[in-house]
Formats: structure tokens, C-alpha cells, sequence
């Protein structure tokens, strides 16, 4: 982007500008016979707002009625083209009728003298190309032992209140890998918008009201039936219904339980169940027939069973939610809200949201049933809200929780979501326009499924064929760390293969393998120092001054700017990318330069630099949710 080192302005060349009157940045008064000093400037956010602040200085002389134009002042991909840039030039070259790199040259020759700048050059078509001293390098690192945890948080979110709903999987069986990725970005989400600022609330949207659950509670009590007896050849065990251990493992619960309370005439469990299809046709009528089969199958269980049903529905339920909550608190995920879709109806807020949208016109009656108009905001087709026989439907339910989010009063609201969902985000977000609301407010994040890799396998993910790979089972192979850091290693709607052996390896290939040892390295490197860390904090660090020292510090200061951005992006995947970066940076540095020399003020410094990256790699790994140890 930015090539060629051409007009270079050193500092006693920036002394030029001292004669210029003094201007004025809003508010503020920058005197140009005053140069910044470095020791105001902690961290790297407040860096490019100084530079920004000498940037409108110099505008104010060049072209006073250009003054509110925003400045831009971004860090260049290659290091040859200096520590910050700004477009402005190119930015306002049409509409001062001047050659951008003439425009350039102008505003360098214009800017107030700072301490904290070496040189500043034109380059390219125009671009200005910040050179920052040494000393402004490393003032970051007395901002990271100073402020130890609490480095690289930001007030960016002003502690507005902020709901991450993820994960929200159906308690129908046992988490499996691709849930994993949406708890490990979700709760990584949670963590880095709370680090930035944000008053934030996780939740768990419990399917407790819907079909599946009718599902698992008939797969459950048909197996109990098996094992009394009672099934056999004259009862097929539904293709479609949940195959997994799990199942056969709650109904001997609930046999151990409650011997043979449960039993019924297997006529009556078959009574005015369509058949099933030939188990080899797999065409679209066949599964209409199979899906016909399990709903009589349900109608005659809950007739069957009676008021025992809700017994036998709810003990599945509390298994399964159990299990989950347990497999997601040993990843390290935590819940402050497990919402009941249950409890919607419970309290009306789904009548009540439907008839609010009837009451704004919104719905429509056609063959008994009520639809909502959603094609009006941009989905495919119209929406059912209520059947013919009086049900609501799902879409109905969630329509009244995103009501229930934006009454409870949080200012921001993010959903993530499989990508498998994506169409359903206009139908969503319609609605809630259609009740009045903000769409704006509501923001959905698309996660990718997690394929499991090993030798070319990939697993199968289907809950109800009972042919899938654990969130549990993986942990247990590869580890906690391995799992939650590689689920954030790529951005959350790319396709992700989990490779295995790579998660398992202990080597440079392996990102959170290298990065804990960076970690543990360090804090070797500490134990061996023996020194107080306390004393680190307000070392004179002028003695770093090698290549290597300077680029790891200039690193370090980049962390408050990938949390920020991380942050606005919904993005964890860019702290996994910096982290590596450091990680790989300290290992050469490492790798190149003693560390623990004779020289007393030098061993000292390259110890506290060491300490700042042990503390960067610390903080950024807290928010992705992998530990740090101190031995490897």
C-alpha cells in the first residue's frame, strides 16, 4: 500500500513548524513550542490519538476549511513503511484541487514538534508515514506492568448493557463438536466485549416447548418398553426418532426408577400410526411418512401415558439440560441466564406478541391458520404464526423472546446462530420491526459447524442417528486449551476443520502449544531472575534498543487496538491471530538474544520486556478462555 521512503523529515526538521501560531483542536490547545512527552503516552490507542491531534494541527495551517475532515492514522502491513500512516492527503487532494503527494509533503512541513516522533516521510501516492521513536516504543511496556490485568481493557462500551445469547442447542442429546465451536466463540465473545467495556449477560435459550423434546421424551419411553419386553418385532423402533446411548442409558433410569409404572398395551401405542415406508426409499415422501408415523407415535404416548407423560417429558429434559450445563462449565462456559422457551407461554408473552401484530396489520388468516406478512420486510415467503388447530408455532415463540430481550432493556443485542440460519435472520428481524422495535439493536453472528479431522475422517453431527462425535470426547482426546483456542482460530463463519493431531502435537505447528509455551518460558526465565516484578514497572528500558526489542515492543503496543477491533468486530479470531504473532516474535527474540546477561540495567530491561509479553499472552488468553501455565 505504502512504498518508497521519499521526503523524509527528521525532528530537527519538524522544529521547522514551531513558529506557527498556536491551533486549536477542538476544545483543546496544542502548543506547538511544547513537545509531547513520551511519558504521557501509555498505550497505543492514545499514540494514534496524538498523532491524529498533530495531524489536524498541521491541516488547521494548510487548509483551515478542511478542518473537521476525520483522520485516519493506521498501522502499515510492512514494517519499511514506518509505525503509523495517514491517507489524508490522497483523502482531500480533489477537493483542495491539490497533487496529493505535493498535499502530503505540505501538511509534514506543517506539524507541530513531538518528542515522540522520529521522522515522518511521504510515500506512494501520498501517504504520510509515521516513524515513532524508540522511546515511545517502549513506554508501552510500563503501562503493561503497571497495569498488569487490566491492560488492554478499553471503555469502547461504556457499560451498556449487552445480551450474547449462544449455543441454545435443543436439550436432546449430548453436546457434540460443532456445538462446541458456537459455546467456545460465544463465551469468548462474552469476554472480550466485557473486557472492552460492555455490561454483558450470557444466555442460553432452553427449547423446552417444541417437538424435539416430545421426541426424545416418546425415544426414551419406547425403549423403556424394550426393556420390559414390550417392543420387540411388533414395534419398530422409529429411524427418525433418537438413536443414541443416552437414550437406552435414561430409560433404564427411569426403569431402575420406577419398575413398571410406565408399561402400556403395545396396541395401544400402535393404534392409528400410519406405516412405515420401505427403510431403503429416501425420497421426500417417504420422510413425510416417517415424520406422519412419529407424530401419531406422540399423540398416542402422551394419550397412553396421561398425566405420567409430563413426568417422563420433564425427566428427559432435566437429564439432558443437566449434561449440558455440565459439559459446558467443564469447557469453561458459564451461563448467567438459562432462558425457558416454556416460559413464554407460561406468562402469555406469545398470545400477547401475536396479537400485536395483528392489532399493526401484520397478519393474516389463510386455511384456518395465521400468518405473518414477512415477505413486506425482505424474507422469502410468509411465515405461520398459529395452525389451524390453535398451536402456536416456533417462529411465534421466538418472535416473543426477542420481544422479552428488548423488555428487559439491554441496548444491544447479539444472537449467534449456526450458519444454517442465516435465511432466518430477515424473518426475525422483520418481526421485530414489525412490533415497533429497533432491528438495528439485534445482531447476529454466523457460526460455522467444526468438522473433526483425523486421517480423513470426518465425523457425522446428527443428534437423532445417535452417529456423532462429543464435545465431551473431544476434550477429553485433545484437551480443554486445544479445543477452545483452535474453535477461535479462524473467523466464526469460515469452514473450520478440527485437525487432531495437530491439537495433540507439542510443537512450533501447534498455535496454543506455542503460545503456552511462550508463556511458561517466561516465567522460567522469571523464577530464574529471582528479582520483585514490582520494581519492573518504573525501570529506565532505554538500554533496549536491538531490533528485535523494539519490534516486540511495538507488538505489545498493538494490544489495546486488537481488543478494540476485536471488539467491534465480533471478532475473538483476531486476538488467537495476535497471540501467535507475539508468541512467535518473543521466541526469536528468545532464540536470538541472552536474556539474563551480566550487565545489571540491561538484564533488568530485557527481563521487563519479557515480563510485559508474559502478561500480554495472559490477558489475551483470558479472553479466549485457555489457561496459561507456568511449566510445560
Amino acid at each position: 500500500m505504502m512504498v518508497g521512503k521519499e521526503a523524509s523529515l527528521h525532528r530537527n526538521a519538524l522544529h521547522r513548524s514551531a513558529s506557527f501560531a498556536r491551533p486549536v483542536i477542538g476544545h483543546r490547545i496544542i502548543d506547538r513550542l511544547t513537545p509531547f512527552s513520551s511519558r504521557n503516552i501509555a498505550m497505543s490507542p492514545d499514540l494514534k490519538l496524538h498523532l491524529a491531534e498533530l495531524m489536524r494541527a498541521a491541516l488547521l495551517s494548510v487548509a483551515p476549511t478542511e478542518s473537521d475532515s476525520a483522520i485516519h492514522i493506521e498501522r502499515p502491513k510492512q514494517a519499511s513503511h514506518g509505525d503509523f500512516a495517514c491517507n489524508l492527503a490522497m483523502q482531500l487532494a480533489r477537493s483542495l484541487k491539490r497533487n496529493p503527494r505535493q498535499l502530503a509533503q505540505l501538511l509534514i512541513s506543517e506539524l507541530p514538534y513531538s518528542s515522540l516522533i522520529d521522522k515522518a516521510e511521504v510515500a506512494g501516492a501520498g501517504f504520510i508515514n509515521f516513524f515513532v521513536s524508540p522511546a515511545a516504543k517502549l513506554e508501552v511496556l510500563h503501562g503493561i506492568l503497571a497495569q498488569g490485568r487490566a491492560f488492554g481493557r478499553s471503555t469502547t462500551g461504556g457499560k451498556r448493557k449487552v445480551l450474547v445469547e449462544f449455543v441454545s442447542a435443543n436439550p436432546t442429546g449430548p453436546l457434540h463438536v460443532g456445538h462446541g465451536r458456537g459455546a467456545a466463540y460465544g463465551d469468548s465473545l462474552c469476554k472480550l466485549l466485557a473486557f472492552a467495556g460492555w455490561d454483558v449477560t450470557s444466555e442460553y435459550y432452553v427449547n423446552d416447548a417444541g417437538r424435539q423434546m416430545d421426541i426424545l421424551a416418546v425415544s426414551t419411553w419406547l425403549r423403556y418398553l424394550e426393556l420390559r419386553g414390550q417392543a420387540g418385532e411388533a414395534l419398530t423402533f422409529p429411524p427418525n426418532a433418537y438413536q443414541g446411548d443416552y437414550v437406552r442409558e435414561m430409560a433404564r433410569q427411569l426403569l431402575a426408577a420406577h419398575a413398571d409404572r410406565y408399561l402400556r398395551p403395545l396396541a395401544g401405542v400402535l393404534a392409528n400410526t400410519p406405516g412405515l415406508p420401505d427403510p431403503a426409499r429416501t425420497d421426500a415422501e417417504a420422510a413425510q411418512q416417517r415424520e406422519a408415523h412419529l407424530d401419531a407415535l406422540i399423540a398416542n404416548t402422551r394419550h397412553l401415558l396421561g398425566e405420567d407423560w409430563q413426568y417422563v417429558h420433564d425427566f428427559v429434559l432435566t437429564e439432558q439440560l443437566a449434561d449440558c450445563r455440565s459439559d459446558l462449565e467443564d469447557s469453561g462456559v458459564h451461563f448467567d441466564v438459562w432462558f425457558s422457551e416454556q416460559s413464554l407461554f407460561a406468562t402469555g408473552l406469545v398470545a400477547r406478541c401475536v396479537e400485536r401484530l395483528e392489532k399493526a396489520g401484520h397478519l393474516y388468516v389463510q386455511d384456518g391458520a395465521r400468518w405473518f406478512r414477512s415477505t413486506a420486510f425482505g424474507d422469502e415467503k410468509d411465515r405461520v404464526v398459529q395452525r389451524d388447530n390453535g398451536l402456536y408455532t416456533y417462529f411465534a415463540s421466538d418472535i416473543a423472546y426477542h420481544l422479552n430481550k428488548y423488555e428487559r432493556g439491554f441496548q444491544r443485542i447479539i444472537n449467534v446462530w449456526g450458519a444454517d440460519h442465516h435465511g432466518y435472520i430477515p424473518r426475525v428481524k422483520g418481526a421485530i420491526s414489525a412490533l415497533g422495535l429497533d432491528p438495528e439493536a439485534l445482531e447476529v453472528a454466523l457460526v460455522q459447524f467444526a468438522v473433526l479431522y483425523r486421517s480423513g475422517w470426518k465425523a457425522q453431527m446428527s443428534t437423532r442417528s445417535g452417529d456423532f462425535v462429543t464435545l465431551r470426547t473431544l476434550r477429553e482426546d485433545v484437551g480443554n486449551d486445544a479445543c477452545r483456542f483452535f474453535y477461535v482460530l479462524r473467523k466464526s463463519d469460515q469452514h473450520l476443520d478440527f485437525d487432531l493431531d495437530l491439537a495433540k502435537s507439542q510443537s512450533n505447528d501447534n498455535p496454543v502449544y506455542y503460545i503456552q509455551y511462550a508463556h511458561a518460558r517466561i516465567c522460567s526465565l522469571l523464577a530464574l531472575w529471582g528479582g520483585e516484578r514490582e520494581i519492573l514497572a518504573s525501570l529506565d528500558l532505554a538500554r533496549l534498543d536491538g531490533p528485535h526489542e523494539l519490534a516486540l515492543a511495538a507488538r505489545l503496543g498493538e494490544f489495546p487496538e486488537v481488543v478494540e477491533a476485536a471488539a467491534a468486530e465480533l471478532a475473538p479470531h483476531l486476538i488467537a491471530f495476535y497471540l501467535r504473532d507475539l508468541a512467535a516474535e518473543f521466541h526469536t527474540y528468545y532464540n536470538a538474544e541472552r536474556i539474563l546477561v551480566d550487565d545489571p540495567a540491561l538484564k533488568e530491561a530485557r527481563v521487563a520486556l519479557a515480563a510485559a509479553v508474559n502478561q500480554v499472552i495472559r490477558n489475551g488468553m483470558t479472553i479466549l478462555g485457555v489457561a496459561c501455565p507456568e511449566s510445560m
